[in-house]
């Protein structure tokens, strides 16, 4: 497996950005592009999390499956309102730089997206708002009520950071934004999986969001079992998430 970091100009955001890399190495006489997860990280970290806080490599090189990890700072994948436009960003550039550098699957059978916690709700938000790009998508104890979850929070250290993000006042609930809302809207979604523990804050909030789509008709995996809102439960169902994944 080979791991890079690409530093790369980022012409939506107007500033240089990065994504960490995973590559199966190439095998005698093989042809064709990868089957592709585009990871996401949470709310405090960067795109070399997976990496360092998980055996990842390993887990990916055992299923030759590309993985790329963009870096989306504290924005929850939103086009900012004040700020910059990460959505645009994860959405389309992404997508097009990744596979123009890298010898990268374009079908939806062979695409995937994943994330934990904010991530979870970054890659919810693609498959749903996208089902025809995906062929799949996970959350690990993801902020799946993201509406409730801003009315409810607010962290010290970065105070505004909702309404930097959604506006003032914030505003989610009923918009492309709100995961709930556009599970009352979509069409075909790719099958979903979500997984969090029973010790997470997040907990009531991903029951919630099940519930949702059972009462929608919506297919969804749903696991849940102890553990906290941490690496070690997150390292143990990526694995989960990897051989769940249809065709890789």
């Amino acid at each position: 497996m080979a791991r890079l970091r690409c530093d790369f100009s980022s012409d939506v955001l107007g500033v240089g950005t990065s994504m960490t890399v995973l590559l199966p190495q190439p095998e005698p006489g093989a042809r064709g592009e990868l089957a592709t997860l585009y990871l996401l990280h949470g709310l405090s970290d960067d795109s070399t999390a997976w990496t360092r806080y998980t055996a990842l490599e390993r887990y990916a090189d055992e299923r030759r499956l590309a993985i790329v990890m963009p870096q989306v700072e504290r924005s929850f994948y939103a086009d900012e309102a004040w700020g910059r436009p990460y959505w645009t960003f994860v959405a389309d550039e992404l997508p097009r730089a990744a596979r123009g550098l890298f010898r990268l699957s374009d079908d939806p059978a062979k695409t995937f997206v994943a994330g934990l916690s904010m991530g979870g709700y970054g890659a919810f938000k693609l498959a749903l708002r996208h089902p025809d790009r995906f062929g799949a998508a996970a959350s690990l104890s993801g902020v799946l009520d993201v509406a409730t979850r801003a009315r409810e929070l607010h962290k010290p250290e970065d105070p505004r950071m909702w309404e930097r993000i959604y506006g003032d006042p914030p505003t989610i609930a009923g918009t492309d934004d709100d995961l709930l809302h556009l599970l009352e809207s979509v069409e075909n979604p790719p099958p979903l999986f979500i997984a969090c523990g029973t010790e997470d804050v997040l907990y009531e909030s991903n029951v919630h969001f099940r519930d949702a789509c059972a009462a929608r008709g919506i297919p969804l995996r749903a696991e849940f079992s102890p553990g906290a809102h941490e690496w070690s439960f997150w390292d143990a169902k990526i694995r989960d998430v990897l051989a769940w994944l249809p065709s890789a």
